[in-house]
């Protein structure tokens, strides 16, 4: 706000000033005088140039004059604009200007004319008023464009500086402090903008920093809990194998199956914090195609899958990681369709293609761009009563991504098809 002061002070100096020089500029210091002593003054200074009259000047008379002769003719330079049309002393009278004859002892010599003193003094208020309203305008443009300048250094460069920046903190882009400048009107807004910037990406930090605790904590957690399930299906498989009672069996394998849904769940938990954490790495190497067999055999307990013929080439992928994909898409179709499973093959441009198609109800065209999202179930009539945490397509999509492939869902009515698009090597 100083600096607005200093201007404004400033401006107010230079109008002012400009004022008082007009003031000044329009008090005339000419003639002033319409005395007779002042016209006897003009008439003996005539008499005593009678002889060379052409030698009379305006500041032997004190004002503009004309001289005629005894013929009326002017016989002296008319020293003004006021006297260019003024051929004759009654033009002259015609003009309002004093007319006086002069003579020397009776003796005609000329006629003088003289502009009326408040005539004269009219005129050169006039000329000096246009010349100080002339003066004053500039000045007042000068100021106005000295104002401009000011504003627009002041005012609106600082004001689009935090228009610019206000779109930075709202785009994320914390680490760019905002220029401090004490001498705009904005110097005091300036500082509480970077200190929101700084309160914001502080908080932004500790959010992060929170998140990622959160995200290693579930981590750790389904990592954890792994290592009892793994053991409860372990003891399973060894009961069910030393045990004769067929109801302890079916309990047994009951307890199994439901440790078994546990481990795909913590599994894919595990996998989603992961991914989240950006530690859901993959290592692809070239492999057979007749590998794609093994890894459908591993996951297909109850045998519902029916395989096409496998082309064989060399395919660039993570074992690991595509066994994992590949037994989410199983399982999903166990749980929610439970009808035979088709697996086709073919090769497509840069692709292995893998279609995995089960019967079931499929999906609508509403839902079908959404069931690889996080978290999502599909609707409450297909998933009720139904273990699951919408995690295993979201996790399959997110392997093929990271494993340079894709995967494609689609529907026709009579089920639903996964296709997995395997890069060649």
């Amino acid at each position: 706000m100083k600096s607005f002061y200093r201007i404004f002070i400033l401006l107010a100096l230079i109008l002012t000033a400009g004022i008082i020089a007009a003031a000044f500029m329009i008090n005339p210091q000419g003639y002033n005088g319409d005395t007779a002593v002042d016209l006897n003054r003009a008439v003996h200074i005539i008499l005593e140039k009678q002889k060379d009259l052409g030698s009379v000047t305006k500041e032997d008379i004190g004002a503009d004059f004309v001289l005629f002769g005894q013929n009326g003719i002017c016989i002296t330079e008319k020293p003004s604009s006021f006297f260019k049309d003024i051929d004759s002393p009654a033009k002259a009278a015609a003009e309002d200007c004093v007319c006086l004859p002069v003579e020397d002892s009776g003796h005609y010599i000329c006629t003088m004319a003289v502009q009326r003193p408040e005539m004269e003094r009219y005129g050169i208020i006039r000329e000096r008023m246009l010349t100080a309203g002339f003066m004053l305008f500039g000045l007042v443009v000068l100021c106005a464009v000295i104002f401009r300048i000011y504003v627009e250094y002041a005012v609106i460069r600082p004001f689009r500086r935090m228009e610019k920046f206000a779109g930075m903190v709202a785009n994320g882009e914390l680490d760019i402090p905002l220029k401090q400048d004490k001498n705009n009107l904005f110097g005091a807004f300036t500082t509480s903008f970077d200190i929101m910037r700084d309160e914001l990406k502080a908080s932004r930090n500790r959010e992060n920093e929170l998140k990622k605790r959160k995200q290693e904590l579930i981590a750790e957690l389904s990592h954890d809990l792994k290592t009892p399930i793994t053991g409860i299906k372990l003891v399973c498989e060894l009961l069910s194998v030393k045990l004769k009672d067929e109801y302890a069996v079916e309990k047994i394998n009951n307890i199994h199956t439901k440790a078994e849904q546990m481990n795909i769940l913590v599994s894919d938990l595990l996998a989603s914090e992961l991914d989240s954490l950006g530690e859901m790495n993959v290592n692809c190497h070239d492999e057979n195609s007749c590998m794609l067999h093994e890894l459908v055999s591993l996951h297909d307990p109850q045998s519902l899958v029916r395989e096409s013929k496998i082309p064989e080439c060399l395919i660039n992928t993570d074992r690991i990681r595509l066994s994992q994909t590949i037994g989410n898409i199983i399982s999903n179709s166990y749980k929610y369709a439970g009808t035979p499973i088709q697996v086709s093959y073919r090769i497509n441009d840069r692709y292995l293609e893998m279609a995995i198609k089960d019967s079931g109800g499929g999906v609508t065209k509403e839902e079908l761009p959404l069931i690889t999202n996080k978290f999502y179930r599909g609707s409450a009539g297909k998933t009720s009563g139904k273990d699951g945490s919408g995690l295993g397509l979201y996790i399959a999509s997110a392997l093929m991504e990271k494993m340079n492939g894709e995967l494609v869902c689609s529907s026709d009515g009579t089920g639903l098809t996964v296709t997995l698009l395997i890069p060649l090597s």
